[in-house]
Parts: structure tokens; C-alpha cells; sequence
């Protein structure tokens, strides 16, 4: 059934009551949510969130929620392509039954189990095949200095006596000067020292050396910090070798791919070689012991390659079980996160009804708009029917003074201009909705600030194409600003072609005129160079300004003018018709007290000042001032001495006008009075009366269901006595009004700020109009110099002819077409929209839009889809 377009009043919306059995309780919320029209009110709002019936099984919906954020970084991580969600899985249904969810959760925490020990034993494995390659590293490393050793150990022990390379770090001893000053004190200590030396695997030559050492391998950006810890905390006393090793690893942190070198360093004693160990592997080095015999270190290699070996052959198989595992996930993922949320979804609304343990129903209240309650009604019925429930539901609407929720009904055209509007606040319920006139006054208040056929063009093309590829652009991945102007695009649409409109209007195309029609001055015949000649007009051109006035030295006069007025027209236009809106809100909501103390002073407020001085505006352009031979009067100073002297006329405009704008001044200076004192003393004589009943519209009565009328009529009748309780007396329908006590002093302050606020926003919301001409001004003069640097130029240097001439036409025009678009279409083209929201937020909308209204959130399983933000 189509639906009546709801979009310059909201939407009627109805207080239903809802009696679900507990059997078919999640059918039927599932059901709701595909229909999305209900929007369910907290009926345990007493509760805390930890209290509520279903808190156990959003618990464990979380828990499966998080398992998949988990899957889906592990399957990101090994760069598993997922199944994109097609339309079917972004709306997909709830899951049926139970047993599917159940079904659900038993799989999750399966693939939990599994994908976790296979990661662990994956990494472990990886773990150990980088140790054993760092160790093979380390043996291959150090065996070039060990075998050097055992070569030539006298060049060896010269190099670690005069070691020198500490100077850089304020030291200059030798490794082994401590070794002679002890081996002439205590030679049984050395003999000690050089049995443990050989004893560590040292060679005998080294042995002589008394000093023993640490291998191990750190990152290469570390090594030159381990070098410098150590050479300050040892004073020098230590041998230190470095290789660079070819080969990346992994971090297994980052993922990232970082290198590493071997380091060798040769101390005394082994407190020291414990202290180095510390600082080593503060610094994230890793130690490996190594033999200093060749035949031991071959060993070692040959044992840490078969170990590699069988390692890369394990994790070989676990990466493909581990992977395998991950695609069957991947395939489904989508359609997982979509069901789990939905079900969540159908809890959270659960937790919001109130259970009846006497008959075993959920009790819950919504609204729902008014035309779609039989739909509600009719998917209520079939489900019941299907499931076979000992207890059918029923759907009462329920009589309430409460403030229903404001629902506009938008397509994808209207759902911008709605969002504008609902950025600022909330329309009132019944309120007239600002969205509708939006929709052509936005565009073309931006317009007259950005009159251009060329930006204006720009902007349509650039709208259309956002609406031509509209699918494919609504499938893909957008940031914050790409998703502003996609959703707005048709706005785009609107400002590009009211634009070219506008530019017609004033004649320009990059800030160039176009001959669309022939110029209606004639010039003179002949003139002298550098002489001031005059045109005399023929006629009146066709449309907009004549192309003639482009290039004299009186047009930035002459256009000043035109658009600072022409900008006072459509201020007083707009802010006039928008106080018309205060009027059709006030007739519907049969507030006469509204009509006749704030609407009929306000108009006649505005009409007398601002109305009055758009018709002189008017008048003036139709007069031939010239051909009269009378000097054209100014309007600014006419509107001032209209309120500082009255009945005085400098320049006279037409017979008769001092006497009616001395009527006009009498007439708004009635109308402040007027204003401040006809609604508050009105609401005081209506409240002194006193308060007899409450009547019930005709409405109010209708709207009770059918179900309540006959258990009224029939308290006994047995069909309805199932559905009688605490909850549905019938004086439970009508909910007590929230009367509060009359207060004037209350009313009449609130009615002082509003004259006030009036009155000068009258004054200040017009001249806030003038900047349409300024920002429409400062367009066509930017675009002018914009032309003039760039363009101009190129097509001087073409004139001149040769390849130098062309390469800077075409660079210049390079130029000319990239700052246009980013700073002519984009940067001016920003600041127009937002001067145009600004006089639609506070100058337009101040006059008859309250705001006060809370927007419909319906149940829906809309946002439950699969998004790729979704992440743990």
C-alpha cells in the first residue's frame, strides 16, 4: 500500500499498546523490525540495564559479536579476502528459531577454540624456526672471529690490547691493561680463570687472554645503543665485533620487516658477562650460546638447519589448516554479524516491555504512525495463525497526552533538505515543516551569492555524475566529507542549475559576459582615445543585465546598487512568507490568542517598515528619474528620517508621502504595545476563569480501539477478559495531564523577550540579507582577477605565436582551470552554503519555527548490516 507523503506536516502518529504472547514474544518483534514503522517507549525505565529479563542472552549475543571481530582480524591479518555482503545479507531476516542462534553460538565458540590453539601453536612454531635461524646466524657470525683467533692470535690479542675504538666514548684503555695489573698480584687467580676459559669452550688461543664473552643478535637500530651502554657502564673494559646480517625478520608484534646484526662481546668475569646479559636483553637482543670449536659449531649448524627444516614443513601445515579454517569463516562472516545484531536488536526492544507473569505476555507501548497501524495489525494476526499461540496478540491504540514523536516522510530527493533543517532542531509535532520551501529557497539564496553559468555548470556536472553513478558510489568506502556530498547530492543538482540561472541574470561566465541577445545602448559614432563618452538607451534588454555595461568604468556602481537592493527584496520575500508559516501553525493548533496578539502586530510591524521600503524599491526602478529632469531620491536616508523626522522630505518619491510614512511610524510604534501586552493579559483573563472539565475531541475518541469501546460496554464478556489488567483500565488510556499552575509574571517576561527579539531582528535580520550582494560581489570580482593573472595572460603570450607562446597558454590555463575549481567552485561555493544555511537557521526559520520536537527512531534491523569498520 503506497503511503501518503508526509513533508510539510509530520506525519499522524498513534500511542499503541501491544499484548504479545511470550511464546511467539521474538517472532513478533522480529517481524517489527523488518517493518520498521514502531518506535517502542522504556516501560522499565526503573530498571538498570543489568536488571532486565534478557540481559543473558544480549550477554551472550556480545560475546559471539566479539568472537567475530576476532575472526575477522585474524582473516585481515592473513590478507583472506572476505565475501563482500550483498543486498540479500544487508537485509536478511533474524534468524527463524532458537535453535539456529544456538546453533550459531555452539559454531563461534568451536572456531574460537580452534582458530586460537592453531594461531598459538602457529606463532609458537614461528617462534622457534626464528630462534633457530637467529642462532645459525649467530654460529655462522661468530665463527668468522673464532676462526681468526685460532689463525693468528697474536694479531687478535694485539687488537683487543690496543683496542682504540672507546675513544669516541671518552675511553682509551685496553681490554686486557686491568688483565696485567691483576696477573702480577694473584697468579693462581688467572690459572683459576683460564681452567674456567678453556673449560667454556675458549681456544687456547684466547685461553691466554683471560677473558671470556656474550653472542647474541640485536636489531641493527639498537646496536649502536648497546655499543654506547656498554662502553659507559664497563669504562672501556670490553671487546665488542659487529656483522651485519643480509636477511629481514619479522617483528612478531608490528608484522613489520626489520634487520639485525650479530654482536661478540669479550669481558672479564662473571659478574660482568651477567650485567652485559642484562643489558642486552633490556635492549630486546636475544643470547645464544656458542662453541668456539669448529667441528662443534658445524654440528650445531647442520643440527639447526634439519630443525628449520622440519619447522617450516609443520608450520606449512598449520598455515593451511589455520587458513582454511579462516575462509570458511570469511564466507560467512557477513551474514553472521548481520543475524547477531539483529538478534541483539530483538532483546534490546524485549527489555523494553513489561511482563504480565499472571497471563504470560509481554506488555509494550510504541508509537506508530497513524496509516500504517493496520499493517501492524494485519502482520500481528498472521504470525499468531502461524505459531498456533494460546493466546492471540492485540494492538490497542490508546487515548494520551503525550507529545508524539515528529516523523517526516522523505525519499532520497527530500531526505537532504529534511537533514538541513534537522540539524538545527526538531520540528514541533504538526508543526509546518521549513524542509519544503528548503528545497527551492537553499539553492537559490546560494545562487545570488554564486551567480555563474561557468561555476554553475561545474557544479552540476560534478552533482551529476554523484547521482548518475549513485549505486556503485553507495556500495564503496567514503570518509566524512565524500558521504556529505554524496548525500547531498541532489543539492548539488540544485545549486549548480539555479546558479546557471542566477549567471544568466547577471551576464557572466567566468566572470566574462555573453552577447546572448543585441546590447540595448548605442555608443557614440566616434571618440578620442582616454575621452568619457555616454550611451543612450534604445530599449530594454531580453533577459537580465546587458552585456553592454561589462568593461565601463560605472559598472561596480551601477551592480552595487542593483544587488544591494535586489538582496533587501528577497530578504523581506523570505523573512515575510516565513511569518505567514507562524500563522497556518497557529490556524491548525486553533491558537487564537496567537493569531490576534503575535501574528497580525508582527506583519503589520514588518509591512510598515521593511514592506514600505521594498516598495519604494520597487517604485523607484520604474520611475525615469532622467526623463522627469528630478534627482532620483535616496531610500537609505528616506528610511531614516522616516523614524528620527517624521513628516520631513528631502527628495520627494511620490505626492503624499510624508503623511503616509508619519501613518506608518504610528502604525509600528501601536504594534510594540500591542505585541507585549494582547497575549499575556488574554491568557490571564482565560485562566481566571475556572476549569470546568476537560473536554475529549471527537478524535480522541475515535482513536480508542475497538477492543477497549466493548470492554467498557461489556466488562464481562469473556473474549476480553483475557486481556483485562492492571495495565489496560480504560482511565489508564487518557494519561493526566501535567497542568501547571498560571503564571503571568512567567508569560509576560517570556512575551517582553519575544517583542524584543522582534523588533530588533526586523532591523538586523534584513540588513543580514545584504550578504547576498557582498558574497555575490566578491565571487565576481575574485573571478574577474582570477582571470585576469592567469588566462589573460596565456592568450597574450598565444598572440605572440611560436612554442613558448603555446606552452604558456596551455600552463596558464592549467592554472586558470585548478584554481577555479578549488577556489572559485570549492572554497567559495563552501562559504556561499553555509551563508545560505545561516539564513535559513536564524533569519527564516526565527519566525515561525518552535523546534521543540523529538525526532521518530523506529525499531528497524536498517542498521544492523555488516559494515568494514568493524573491527576488534
Amino acid at each position: 500500500m503506497d503511503r501518503p507523503e508526509a513533508i510539510f506536516r509530520s506525519a499522524d502518529m498513534s500511542l499503541v499498546q501491544l499484548y504479545v504472547p511470550n511464546e511467539i514474544a521474538r517472532q513478533i518483534v522480529a517481524s517489527l523490525g523488518e517493518l520498521g514503522t514502531i518506535q517502542f517507549r522504556d516501560l522499565n525505565s526503573s530498571l538498570s540495564i543489568f536488571q532486565r529479563t534478557y540481559v543473558k542472552e544480549i550477554r551472550r549475543l556480545d560475546s559471539v559479536e566479539r568472537q567475530l571481530r576476532f575472526f575477522k582480524s585474524q582473516i585481515q591479518h592473513r590478507a583472506i579476502p572476505i565475501l563482500a555482503p550483498t543486498s540479500s545479507t544487508a537485509t536478511s531476516s533474524a534468524a527463524p528459531n532458537i535453535s539456529d542462534i544456538d546453533h550459531l553460538v555452539e559454531q563461534a565458540n568451536r572456531l574460537e577454540t580452534s582458530i586460537l590453539d592453531l594461531t598459538k601453536s602457529y606463532d609458537s612454531l614461528v617462534a622457534r624456526k626464528n630462534s633457530h635461524i637467529e642462532k645459525r646466524h649467530v654460529l655462522v657470525g661468530c665463527g668468522q672471529f673464532f676462526d681468526k683467533a685460532n689463525r693468528d692470535p697474536g694479531q687478535v690479542r694485539l687488537s683487543l690490547e690496543t683496542n682504540r675504538t672507546g675513544d669516541e666514548y671518552g675511553e682509551s684503555a685496553g681490554l686486557l691493561q686491568e688483565h696485567h695489573d691483576l696477573e702480577s698480584h694473584n697468579n693462581d687467580e688467572n690459572e683459576d680463570e683460564q681452567d674456567l676459559i678453556v673449560s667454556a669452550g675458549v681456544s687456547p688461543g684466547l685461553a691466554s687472554l683471560n677473558i671470556k664473552f656474550v653472542a647474541g643478535i640485536i636489531p641493527r637500530n639498537k646496536a649502536d645503543i648497546l655499543e654506547r651502554i656498554l662502553w659507559r657502564t664497563l669504562r672501556g673494559n670490553l671487546y665488542m665485533n659487529k656483522v651485519p646480517i643480509d636477511d629481514t625478520f619479522t617483528d612478531p608484534i608490528t608484522g613489520n620487516e626489520i634487520t639485525k646484526d650479530i654482536f661478540i662481546v669479550f669481558a672479564h668475569g662473571d659478574m660482568i658477562l651477567k650485567r652485559i646479559r642484562r643489558i642486552c636483553e633490556s635492549l630486546g637482543a636475544s643470547i645464544h650460546s656458542v662453541d668456539e670449536s669448529m667441528a662443534r659449531r658445524r654440528e650445531e649448524v647442520q643440527h639447526m638447519n634439519a630443525m628449520i627444516s622440519d619447522l617450516e614443513t609443520v608450520i606449512h601445515s598449520t598455515s593451511l589448516h589455520l587458513s582454511t579454517e579462516l575462509r570458511y569463516v570469511a564466507d560467512r562472516l557477513a551474514e553472521w554479524f548481520v543475524v547477531v545484531r539483529k538478534e541483539k536488536a530483538i532483546y534490546g526492544a524485549l527489555n523494553l516491555f513489561n511482563y504480565d507473569a499472571n497471563r504470560r505476555v509481554l506488555i509494550a507501548e510504541g508509537w506508530v504512525p497513524t496509516d500504517d497501524i493496520p499493517t501492524v495489525k494485519n502482520e500481528f494476526r498472521a504470525i499468531s495463525e502461524q505459531a498456533g499461540a494460546s493466546t492471540s496478540s492485540v494492538v490497542n491504540e490508546l487515548i494520551t497526552n503525550r507529545t508524539p514523536p515528529t516523523y517526516f516522510r522523505t525519499n532520497k530527493f527530500t531526505a537532504a533538505f529534511q537533514a538541513i533543517v534537522d540539524a538545527y532542531g526538531i520540528s514541533t509535532y504538526k508543526e509546518v515543516n521549513p524542509g519544503l520551501a528548503t528545497i527551492v529557497t537553499f539553492p537559490f539564496m546560494f545562487a545570488i551569492m554564486f551567480g555563474d553559468v561557468g561555476h554553475g555548470i561545474l557544479v552540476a556536472l560534478a552533482a551529476s555524475a554523484l547521482i548518475i553513478f549513485e549505486k556503485k558510489i553507495a556500495q564503496a568506502h567514503r570518509d566524512e566529507i565524500s558521504d556529505m556530498a554524496f548525500s547531498g547530492r541532489y543539492i548539488l543538482l540544485l545549486m549548480g542549475l539555479f546558479s546557471v540561472y542566477t549567471g544568466l541574470l547577471y551576464n557572466d561566465i567566468f566572470s566574462r559576459s555573453m552577447t546572448l541577445f543585441p546590447s540595448r545602448w548605442a555608443w557614440p559614432e566616434s571618440w578620442q582615445e582616454g575621452e568619457t563618452i555616454v550611451a543612450t538607451q534604445k530599449g530594454v534588454y531580453a533577459i537580465g543585465l546587458d552585456s553592454a555595461w561589462h568593461g565601463t568604468e560605472n559598472n561596480l556602481i551601477f551592480t552595487n546598487s542593483y544587488k544591494m537592493k535586489l538582496s533587501i527584496l528577497m530578504g523581506f520575500c523570505h523573512m515575510f512568507y516565513s511569518l505567514c508559516f507562524s500563522l497556518v501553525n497557529y490556524r491548525y493548533f486553533q491558537s487564537r490568542v496567537d493569531v490576534i496578539g503575535n501574528f497580525i502586530p508582527s506583519v503589520i510591524f514588518m509591512l510598515s517598515i521593511f514592506g514600505y521600503l521594498s516598495i519604494t524599491i520597487v517604485y523607484k526602478w520604474c520611475v525615469d528619474w532622467q526623463k522627469d529632469n528630478l534627482p532620483a531620491p535616496g531610500l537609505l536616508n528616506m528610511l531614516i528620517n522616516m523614524f528620527l523626522a517624521p513628516g520631513r522630505i528631502d527628495d520627494q518619491l511620490y505626492k503624499g508621502q510624508a503623511i503616509i510614512q508619519l501613518l506608518l511610524v504610528l502604525l509600528a510604534a501601536i504594534c510594540v504595545p500591542w505585541l507585549l501586552l494582547v497575549k499575556p493579559l488574554w491568557l490571564r483573563k482565560i485562566n481566571a476563569q475556572p476549569l470546568i472539565s476537560l473536554p475529549v475531541s471527537s478524535d480522541s475518541r475515535n482513536s480508542m480501539s475497538a477492543a477497549t469501546r466493548l470492554l467498557a460496554e461489556d466488562p464481562d464478556n469473556p473474549e476480553l477478559q483475557s486481556h483485562n489488567s492492571s495495565s489496560m483500565h480504560i482511565e489508564d488510556f487518557v494519561e493526566p495531564d501535567d497542568h501547571e499552575e498560571f503564571d503571568f509574571g512567567e508569560v509576560m517576561i517570556h512575551q517582553v523577550i519575544h517583542t524584543i527579539e522582534f523588533c530588533l531582528n526586523c532591523v538586523s535580520h534584513t540588513a543580514s540579507y545584504l550578504r547576498l550582494w557582498a558574497l555575490s560581489l566578491a565571487h565576481n570580482q575574485l573571478s574577474s582577477v582570477l582571470w585576469s593573472m592567469t588566462i589573460a595572460n596565456g592568450f597574450s603570450l598565444a598572440q605572440s605565436g611560436g612554442a613558448f607562446g603555446i606552452a604558456g597558454m596551455v600552463f596558464l590555463f592549467g592554472v586558470w582551470f585548478v584554481l577555479t575549481v578549488c577556489v572559485l567552485v570549492l572554497m567559495e561555493g563552501t562559504s556561499a552554503m553555509l551563508h545560505s544555511l545561516r539564513l535559513h537557521w536564524v533569519e527564516a526559520m526565527s519566525k515561525f519555527f518552535e523546534g521543540e520536537g523529538y525526532a521518530y527512531e523506529p525499531f528497524s534491523f536498517s542498521s544492523c548490516t555488516y559494515s568494514d569498520n568493524d573491527a576488534e
